[in-house]
């Protein structure tokens, strides 16, 4: 079931939200999936006939409603996030001819949530984070018999030493890698990047036996799979029919994953047997800015080391990746509480950046 006037609106947003907007397929997907929500609940009423009425009790609902796959209410982070989309949507289709006069853009506040349940929604809980310790156990315990299994510790190996992202580690052709050089090259023209941006990034000081499994890997590709330049650095599994016209998996093939999900499940069963909690591939990249807030000793080290994770500013690498966890935060108080001269060089730098950017300038002037 569907509204044809209201299919023909939402194509024309969802194009603005790719080409004005410049938002990923993830994103345009979510909107996408806020609005079937609505829509079911008007009943597919035409947008043109919207009233407050209805985003007020879509809020209600929404708020009251229970995940199939938790059997719990929906958290406030997703209801904040459907909401969300949906003024986005509304605010925008205020602008648009034959809207104008039916909508304002003040009836799209109408699915805003109070500041209270907003801040409780925004609220950033803290996750567990693995430890270079950690990830070097999993790949201890990773079998690597078969080409997949093989892929498969490369795959995380790789994402510690890289910090990519998982949807750029499935688009990553074997020239982008040199391992010679120790670099990754992720160019936006053939690697899924975030904001396509064009970037290059060094193998992070993890530990030689972790760059080993890398370098071993794509010289297995290159010399036993005869793998040339533009084939994936992590080719997707085979399938193959059996004798009995059954299908199953059948070694490596030379085409691309078509997305990142099988990689999250490499990670998922390789921690899980490992006996550790599952860590996803976005996580390794917070094990990594930890690293580099206890390695490095200047503002230009932590410049360098913010640029290799992707970021253009280092603000980025502070806020989004580098909380401190409650332990961790814990041990650095009391061992502030006791701290000699000996610690000062370090102490004056962190108040250099941090001063740095409350003046609102370049880490690096």
């Amino acid at each position: 079931m569907h509204n044809p006037e209201n299919e023909r609106i939402k194509r024309a947003y969802f194009i603005y939200l790719k080409e004005a907007r410049r938002l990923g397929e993830h994103s345009i997907d979510c909107a996408a999936a806020a609005l079937a929500k609505f829509e079911d609940y008007t009943k597919y009423r035409d947008f043109k006939r919207f009233h407050i009425q209805q985003a007020i009790g879509f809020k209600h609902k929404l708020t009251e409603e229970v995940s199939p796959r938790t059997g719990e209410r929906l958290s406030r982070g997703t209801v904040f996030s459907v909401l969300n989309a949906l003024r986005g949507f509304f605010q925008w289709l205020s602008t648009q001819p034959g809207y104008r006069s039916q909508l304002s853009s003040a009836d799209a506040e109408y699915f805003s949530l109070s500041e209270r349940e907003a801040r409780i929604a925004k609220a950033i809980a803290e996750r567990p984070v693995p430890t270079i310790d950690q990830i070097r156990h999993v790949l201890q315990t990773m079998t690597t018999i078969t080409d997949i299994q093989l892929r498969n510790r490369a795959v995380v190996a790789f994402t510690l030493l890289t910090g990519a992202r998982d949807g750029a580690v499935a688009s990553l052709k074997c020239k982008h890698v040199d391992v010679v050089e120790g670099k990754v090259v992720q160019d936006a023209r053939e690697v899924r990047t975030k904001f396509s941006k064009t970037f290059t990034t060094w193998f992070f000081p993890v530990g030689e036996d972790v760059r080993r499994i890398v370098v071993d890997w794509v010289e297995y590709l290159t010399t036993e799979k005869l793998f040339g330049p533009v084939d994936p650095l992590f080719p997707a599994t085979e399938i193959v029919q059996d004798q009995y016209h059954l299908f199953q998996t059948g070694g490596l093939s030379r085409a691309h994953w078509s997305n990142a999900t099988p990689i999250r499940g490499i990670f998922k069963e390789a921690f899980t047997s490992a006996g550790l909690a599952y860590a996803n591939p976005h996580s390794l990249r917070k094990t990594l800015a930890q690293l580099g807030e206890r390695l490095c000793r200047t503002p230009e080290e932590f410049k360098a080391w913010s640029q290799n994770l992707g970021h253009e500013q280092v603000l980025t690498t502070f806020s989004s990746y580098g909380q401190v966890g409650a332990d961790r935060q814990a041990e650095l108080i009391r061992h502030l509480a006791q701290r000699r001269v000996a610690g000062a060089p370090k102490a004056e730098m962190i108040d250099r950046m941090v001063q740095a950017l409350l003046e609102g300038k370049h880490i690096l002037e």
